[in-house]
């Protein structure tokens, strides 16, 4: 049992939330006190000598998300309850390495008689390996239709290597934990590369979220898009959990905008535009490709990465949260985020949804424009939305863009932007746009940046932004001129 660790909210043992005992010697059938952990999310038996049969209870774990029974002596029939949560996305099961186990009852009773074993070996073999070679196909196509919309050999490699390290392997991998990249969701990440060349970050777990891990892990495990992390890998062996993921070279947006990093050259607008546009496409993702749709929680530039050729990957899912409603809504009994970052009707009301994404985005829309953090801290501290809605106000845009860019931009075009970014912040939250119409807007900007000269403003519309603001920024209403994010032009420069 010494390599027992739990999460727990308190001393009650109903408040559990993550148990791992693998390699622990247990013997014995699993213990009906499991029953009782209402609030467990991650369960780990694996690789010990449990027997008997897989018990039904374990499906009705309303929290549980991660169930690893893997390379046990269990037997029997498997709960069709469990089969179907793990079919349907909601639990991870692990179950291989019990080879007295059994998926339907015609093979249990077939393993109980244990008569005709050449027949039982082929009927059990043959359709396994078919099934197997139609999995195989299956993966293959997906994967080459994905890989057309991958830039490079390397994106499409992060999609097919998604396998299970071992802590030594890690270590390995990692030259010994030698070079700290920075900190994650939830623990230190590592530079590794692996035996074939590739770099990666390896994510450690701090082992105050496990929580966190496997949402991340989950998550991580089913997006697969050019403009989010990929991930490679994990590691649950022991106590050392972890995380594999593509290695982003240049560092965070974050370090970019406030030349965190030295010997960074600031980004030109036409970069930032880019930059703009991918991570929303990324966001974009979460929101409609996703089934279920997945809300960020924690947009940030810390949370943007970029490759060698300044490309843009939405990082770091660990507060991610999945919505099987309608309306893309939860109440949620924590608010969670990044000060600066967080939307206020979130913080007011609890109540989460894509549109709490938006205002995030909106934000780091802000920090790209002017190259400010999201809270000056002065005599006095003043939002970015605060900052740049005051000057836009007194009508003039130079007043706002970031001065490192020594004026190397398209003023009409950082004026719609500014738009684009102050529609995103909009109070109540159903006045902003979603993810698609932002990333179509920020689409048009870019390509009106690419073709300087060819731009004319055909129209003027003044629109009222802020109507409420809500308690955390409060400040007075303006009129400034400024394209509705339906409208494909915005103000004209004053």
């Amino acid at each position: 049992m010494s390599k027992q660790w739990w999460q727990s909210k308190d001393s009650g043992v109903s408040r559990i939330t993550a148990v791992n005992i693998s390699h622990g010697s247990l013997t014995g059938e699993i213990s009906t006190s499991f029953a009782n952990l209402n609030e467990i999310q991650y369960l780990d038996l694996s690789y010990n000598k449990l027997t008997g049969s897989i018990p039904a209870f374990l499906a009705y774990l309303p929290s549980l998300k991660y169930l690893d029974l893997a390379n046990n002596e269990l037997s029997g029939l498997v709960p069709s309850s469990l089969l179907t949560k793990s079919q349907s996305g909601s639990l991870t099961l692990r179950i291989e390495g019990n080879r007295n186990v059994c998926f339907n009852a015609t093979s249990c009773e077939a393993k109980r008689k244990k008569t005709a074993p050449t027949i039982i070996v082929i009927s059990c073999v043959v359709p396994v390996v078919l099934l197997l070679m139609l999995a195989v196909l299956c993966i293959l196509r997906k994967q080459r239709a994905r890989g057309r919309h991958m830039r490079g050999s390397k994106e499409y490699a992060f999609q097919i290597d998604n396998r299970r390290f071992t802590y030594v392997e890690l270590k390995k991998i990692t030259k010994n934990f030698g070079r700290v990249l920075g900190k994650g969701g939830f623990g230190i990440v590592y530079y590794g590369h692996l035996e074939n060349g590739i770099e990666v970050a390896v994510k450690m777990l701090s082992r105050t979220s496990p929580e966190e891990f496997v949402t991340e892990a989950q998550h991580l495990s089913r997006v697969h898009h050019r403009n989010l992390v990929s991930m490679i890998g994990y590691c649950i062996d022991g106590e050392h959990l972890a995380l594999v993921s593509e290695y982003m070279s240049q560092g965070t947006l974050k370090e970019h905008l406030r030349a965190e990093s030295r010997g960074v050259r600031p980004l030109s607008w036409e970069q930032r535009l880019r930059i703009a546009l991918e991570a929303s496409q990324g966001l974009e993702y979460l929101h409609t490709g996703c089934k279920p749709p997945l809300i960020h929680r924690d947009v940030k530039t810390a949370n943007i990465l970029l490759n060698e050729r300044l490309e843009a990957k939405i990082s770091d899912f660990g507060l991610s949260k999945a919505f099987e409603d309608d309306d893309h809504s939860h109440v949620s009994t924590k608010v969670v985020g990044t000060p600066g970052y967080l939307d206020p009707e979130y913080y007011v009301k609890n109540q989460l949804s894509e549109k709490s994404d938006v205002y995030g985005f909106g934000v780091v829309l802000l920090e790209l424009i002017t190259g400010q953090p999201p809270i000056q801290t002065g005599s006095e501290k003043i939002h970015i939305v605060e900052w740049v809605y005051e000057r836009l106000a007194k009508g003039n845009v130079e007043d706002v863009v970031d001065k490192s860019l020594q004026g190397e931009y398209d003023v009409n075009c950082a004026w719609k932007v500014a738009c684009v970014a102050l529609n995103c912040a909009m109070q109540p939250s159903t006045k902003r746009p979603t993810m698609t119409e932002v990333a179509l807007q920020l689409k048009e900007r870019l390509a009106l940046q690419s073709n300087l000269g060819k731009t004319q403003l055909e129209d003027k519309n003044t629109l009222k932004l802020f109507q409420e603001h809500g308690e955390m920024y409060p400040i007075r209403p303006f009129e400034i001129e400024c394209a509705s994010i339906s409208d494909k032009d915005g103000p004209s420069a004053r």
